[in-house]
């Protein structure tokens, strides 16, 4: 028997909203990681370049219109809430609000498609730490699936590769590259999940989706940090970039940001502004794929989740071969830490 809900919870990373705002946003991220100062500053001059302002909290707000709109039309009739790992509102915030009005058992979604500690454990993590800071009054919560494979994820961004393809001349489609992105990690991180495993099957299933021959894509990573010495998921874009102009192969390029639900600062300065100027001046003409943003079919996604945990539905769609994800992780699922065991979830 599926237990009653009676709201939803938007967990999100949160940004800055202003320029006074971007070092102790900053400053909550990297609190307790191995992060030189140097590194941090040089981040903030990032937000600095677009004003301040992260888009990550603009998009939450756009995202949860959308979903409420379709709640309202198609029900379940639930509220929707929203708290953030590490800017306003904070997950604490957010749960007193809940708890003030009356909420006892919230389902909650991830801005983050993918397994991994930072994208769902940490997350978890934050909310029992959000629980114990209020008290008895804080709402009990439960995670939605992680959405790497849902039909609902990946056809959107075929639809969107396909859009930027269309744009290449016909001439020249074959031969052009394709370049999935996401968010690095620690190698030793995704040693003990399957982010790798799940990053590289929703790749497939776009790169197949959007018709592409398996020699046209590739896998790689962004917007890493942290100290040099220690070894995160490769390579890296822009390195990426550079080999395959060296060995003749890079004609046209479409770069997926298939790793990101949004067009967030990561994108708009990793991709739009290095990765671009990079092929800018190189000469190879460059395009980059819509995250899913508040794409019709992302939004209903979400309902469609939420409608499945409630029902305890069997039926829960999910391409490719992995199978549907796990409900509830297990206890040893993406942990992070130096005496890691052997095995993940």
């Amino acid at each position: 028997m599926a237990p009653a809900y009676d709201a939803i919870l938007i967990v999100s990373f949160g940004g800055p909203e202003g320029p006074d705002e971007v070092l102790p946003f900053l400053e909550n991220v990297l609190r307790g990681k191995p992060v030189p100062r140097e590194r941090m500053l040089e981040v903030a001059e990032h937000y600095q370049h677009f004003g301040g302002v992260s888009p990550i909290n603009e998009q939450n707000r756009q995202l949860i219109a959308a979903l409420q709109a379709e709640l309202d039309e198609h029900g379940p009739h639930l509220p929707i809430y929203w708290g953030n790992r590490n800017w306003h509102p904070l997950l604490p915030e957010t749960l007193a609000e809940m708890g003030r009005d009356g909420v006892k058992h919230a389902l909650a979604f991830f801005t983050s498609s993918f397994s991994s500690y930072s994208g769902c454990r940490q997350y978890r993590e934050n909310i029992a730490a959000a629980q114990a800071e209020v008290g008895p009054t804080a709402p009990q919560v439960d995670k939605l699936r992680v959405f790497y494979n849902h039909p609902g994820f990946i056809e959107p961004m075929v639809e969107s590769l396909a859009a930027c393809v269309a744009k290449i001349p016909a001439d020249r489609r074959a031969a052009a590259k394709v370049l999935f992105t996401a968010h690095s990690i620690p190698m030793s991180m995704a040693e003990n999940c399957r982010y790798e495993v799940q990053l590289a099957e929703a790749c497939r299933l776009v790169a197949e989706g959007a018709g592409l021959a398996p020699a046209q894509w590739e896998l790689v990573y962004q917007s890493r940090s942290g100290s040099p010495h220690v070894p995160w998921l490769e390579p890296d874009v822009c390195d990426r970039i550079n080999a395959l102009h060296a060995a003749g192969e890079l004609r046209d390029l479409v770069l997926v940001p298939i790793g990101f639900i949004s067009d967030h600062m990561e994108v708009l300065f990793d991709l739009d502004t290095e990765a671009r100027e990079l092929c800018d001046e190189l000469g190879v003409p460059m395009q980059r794929a819509a995250t899913v943003g508040v794409h019709p079919r992302f939004i209903q996604m979400i309902r469609e989740l939420i409608v499945e945990r409630i029902d305890a539905s069997p039926d829960r769609p999910a391409l490719g071969s992995l199978g549907a994800s796990h409900d509830v992780c297990p206890a040893n699922c993406c942990l992070y830490s130096p005496q890691r065991p052997a095995s993940g979830g």
